[in-house]
C-alpha cells in the first residue's frame, strides 16, 4: 500500500507515537507485508527469530519492537507492539468508510455492465466494461474489476484477511487496507469469497474461471487462465501460475507456489510448492501416479498377509 503523498520519518513517528532512528526527513513511500515490500515501505517485526529477515528484506523503515543496529540506507521506527502500530498506519491511511447507498457514488460502472438487484457496490470501486454482477453480490471498497466480468450470486470480494495475533486477551486482528483486483474474461461462481491483501492486492488472472464456493486468501495471486473447481479452499500469500487446474475440494496451505500447468485432482491437500506440468493427488500431496500405485499395492497388503499365514 503506497501512501497517497511521500511522508517522513518524523512524521510517520509522530502518527503512531514511537522513538525512531534516522534522519527526520528520510522518505516513506508506503507499507506493506514482506513478501511484497519495495524500496521506501514500511514492514513490521516483532518476534527475533525474524529481524534479520525483516531488516534484510525491501524495505527501507523496519517498525521494530527492539533497538538493534540500523541497516546502511535504512531506518527504524522503535514501539513496544509494532503490531498494534502497523493497525494504527492503516488506521490512518486506509480509514474504514461508511457507505450511503447500495452502489457508492465513488464507483465507476464500464459501459453496457449489468448489475442485478441487492448488489453491494463500495466505495472507489471499478467495474469496467460488459460485465454482469448478479444479485446479492457485496464488492467491498477499492477492488478492481475488468472488463467481461461474470460474478455470480452470492459472492463477496474484498472481506478482510484472516489474519491474527494471539494475546492473552484473545485473538488481535491484523487490520486490511489492500484491495482485490480481478482481471478481464473472468468467472465467478455462486457464493465464492476472495479477502483483500492486507496491504497489497488479491489478484485474479485474465481468463481465469471460478466454480461455486471458492475461497481465495488475503494476498493470493492466481495466474491466467486458470480452472478452480467447487469448494477448493486457497490460503493466503500463495502464488498460483498460469492455466493451473484445481479440482473439486482441494485445500491449499499459506505462502506455497503452484507451477504452470499443474494439475491437482479433487480432495488433495496441497502442503507444500509444487512443479508446474505434473499431476497431483492425495494427502501428503505426491504426483498423482506415484500415489496411485501406492493406493494400490496398499490393497494387496491383505492377500500378501495372507500367503504369510499360510506359510
Amino acid at each position: 500500500m503506497k501512501f497517497p503523498i511521500p511522508h517522513t520519518l518524523k512524521q510517520i513517528a509522530a502518527i503512531i507515537d514511537c522513538n525512531y532512528i534516522g534522519s527526520d526527513d528520510f522518505s516513506v513511500l508506503g507499507m506493506n507485508e514482506i513478501h511484497v515490500v519495495t524500496e521506501g515501505d514500511i514492514v513490521f517485526v516483532d518476534h527475533p527469530k525474524y529481524y534479520n529477515k525483516a531488516l534484510e528484506s525491501k524495505a527501507t523503515i523496519i517498525l521494530i519492537n527492539k533497538e538493534v543496529d540500523c541497516p546502511k540506507g535504512k531506518a527504524l521506527l522503535i514501539s513496544d507492539d509494532p503490531f498494534r502500530d502497523f493497525n494504527k498506519l492503516t488506521v490512518y491511511f486506509k480509514p474504514f468508510q461508511k457507505s450511503f447507498s447500495s452502489i457508492s457514488d465513488s464507483a465507476i460502472i464500464g459501459e453496457n455492465t449489468i448489475i442485478q438487484p441487492n448488489s453491494f457496490i463500495g466505495n472507489n470501486v471499478s467495474i469496467g466494461a460488459n460485465c454482469v454482477i448478479h444479485s446479492n453480490v457485496s464488492i467491498y471498497d477499492n477492488c478492481n474489476i475488468g472488463n467481461n466480468v461474470t460474478i455470480h450470486a452470492g459472492s463477496i470480494l474484498g472481506s478482510d484477511a484472516f489474519y491474527y495475533k494471539n494475546r492473552l486477551s484473545g485473538f488481535d486482528k491484523l487490520l486490511s487496507g489492500g484491495r482485490v483486483v480481478v482481471e478481464d474474461n473472468v468467472d465467478i461462481g455462486a457464493l465464492c469469497t476472495i479477502d483483500r491483501g492486507v496491504t497489497g492486492d488479491t489478484k485474479i488472472g485474465e481468463g481465469t474461471k471460478l466454480d461455486n464456493q471458492v475461497h481465495i486468501g488475503h494476498d493470493t495471486v492466481i495466474g491466467k487462465k486458470c480452472l478452480i473447481a467447487s469448494q477448493t479452499g486457497i490460503a493466503g500469500c500463495v502464488v498460483i501460475e498460469d492455466e493451473v487446474t484445481l479440482w473439486g475440494q482441494v485445500g491449499i496451505t499459506s505462502g506455497i507456489t503452484i507451477g504452470k500447468k499443474a494439475v491437482v485432482m479433487g480432495q488433495t491437500g496441497v502442503t507444500k510448492s509444487i512443479e508446474g506440468g505434473k499431476s497431483y493427488f492425495g494427502t501428503p500431496i505426491e504426483e498423482s501416479r506415484e500415489k496411485l500405485k501406492q493406493l494400490a499395492n496398499v490393497k494387496k497388503i491383505p492377500s500378501i498377509l495372507q500367503k504369510i499365514d499360510n506359510k
